[in-house]
């Protein structure tokens, strides 16, 4: 609507005692207009990164409290905290006087030179009292077109930020990714024939060290994993189970050995297949609740939307890990909204969502890292009951 005014405008103008001058002056003053919005849009994209990048670092701190009490020095908690604030401040100053300009100062700015521009014709009186009004009533009609406008270049400013955040996930759903996550596994081609002597996950003196470390974590480790294995491993703090478990999982990639699965490596086979069939939870702080439905959280590396008989073995795994009164609590029951925003889950409540989770995949092998370190005796129990008859093949990792 204001760029057909600001059209309108220029017409009038152009039939108004200043003419052509008129005209120029709305062009050049719409260029800059477009110039201030411009940088309006850089600024306001700063202080976005700015508030998003504190509120993560907030949320982390939060979620990994626990953590910080028994590894970080007290007086390390808060660096880098007055810093971050001051980077945020400034952008919001930035952002708020090009705001100011853009709405405030460049409407009225317009008017200021439109008068000045038709001020020779109305001091020499060379213009008639009609071409005079009407070059006046073009500048008021540029006027409230150009206040639309910034107003509308303000939201549509924060609209293209917030599309810049959510594309990715929109993609993501939308894309090929989307696309192939109901569908079913392809057969593997020239895959090898399993029989019951032949391991499903095999590794041979596999070695792991992490960029910038002198030592390796994992050193000529080797594991043989058959169809209906239950493997512990147990260990001090920082002996590198968990990396263990996620070189298994395909997360990190061992640095030497060979690592196979129904003797293919994760190169031929593919990170999304081994993922596929080599099912992880990992350690709760590294694990995530979404705000979706409940059903979703467990469903979601199954198969999305769900069919019914997906929905009923949820809701069964989900009463075999005493889960069922939760269920029963919510008031949409699966459909339930949870996560952040939604029904809140204690920490007992998560971890079984996440042993749910994994074996709800459906894969040839699950690894469990700290997984029931949450749950009483009473629930552990029946947790573990229900992971050793659902898994094919189990690794659970603990602390001794």
């Amino acid at each position: 609507t204001a760029l057909l005014e600001l059209i309108a405008a220029a017409v009038i103008l152009a039939l108004g005692a200043a003419g052509a001058v008129h005209v120029a002056l709305l062009i050049g003053w719409l260029g800059i207009t477009f110039a201030i919005a411009w940088r309006y849009f850089a600024r306001r994209t700063r202080w976005t990164d700015q508030r998003l990048e504190i509120t993560h670092d907030l949320v982390e701190r939060m979620l990994c409290h626990r953590t910080r009490l028994v590894q970080q020095p007290t007086r390390l908690w808060h660096e880098g905290e007055d810093d971050a604030l001051d980077r945020y401040l400034d952008a919001g100053r930035r952002m708020d006087t090009h705001g100011a300009r853009l709405t405030a100062l460049l409407p009225r700015g317009w008017v200021v030179v439109a008068i000045l521009g038709l001020a020779p014709w109305f001091v020499t009186g060379s213009a008639s009292a009609a071409s005079l009004a009407t070059a006046v009533g073009g500048t008021l009609l540029a006027y409230r077109a150009l206040q639309k406008m910034v107003i509308g270049v303000a939201s549509v400013t924060g609209a293209r930020i917030a599309w810049r955040t959510v594309a990715p996930l929109f993609h993501a759903a939308a894309g090929d990714g989307g696309a192939r996550f109901e569908q079913e596994l392809a057969p593997i081609p020239n895959a090898v024939v399993r029989d019951a002597t032949r391991p499903i996950l095999e590794g041979n003196e596999i070695t792991f060290r992490y960029r910038g470390r002198g030592e390796p974590v994992l050193r000529g480790c080797s594991v043989r994993i058959h169809d209906g294995d239950r493997i512990l491993v147990e260990g001090d703090s920082g002996g590198g189970k968990s990396t263990f478990g996620a070189v298994l999982a395909g997360m990190r990639e061992p640095e030497s050995g060979l690592l196979l699965l129904d003797g293919l490596d994760l190169k031929t086979l593919g990170l999304e297949r081994w993922r596929k069939r080599v099912a992880a939870a990992p350690q709760f702080h590294e694990n995530h609740v979404l705000s979706a439905t409940f059903a979703f959280n467990l469903l979601m590396g199954r198969r999305w939307p769900p069919r019914r008989e997906d929905l009923a073995l949820a809701e069964t795994i989900c009463n075999e890990l005493e889960l069922g009164p939760l269920l029963a609590r919510m008031p949409a029951g699966l459909m339930q909204m949870v996560g952040e925003t939604g029904w809140q889950l204690s920490h007992g409540e998560k971890s079984r969502l996440f042993l749910a989770r994994a074996l709800l995949q459906g894969a040839d092998v699950v690894v469990f890292d700290e997984s029931f370190a949450a749950l009483d005796p009473r629930t552990l129990e029946r947790s573990l009951a229900c992971v050793t008859a659902r898994a094919n093949a189990l690794v659970v990792i603990a602390h001794p």
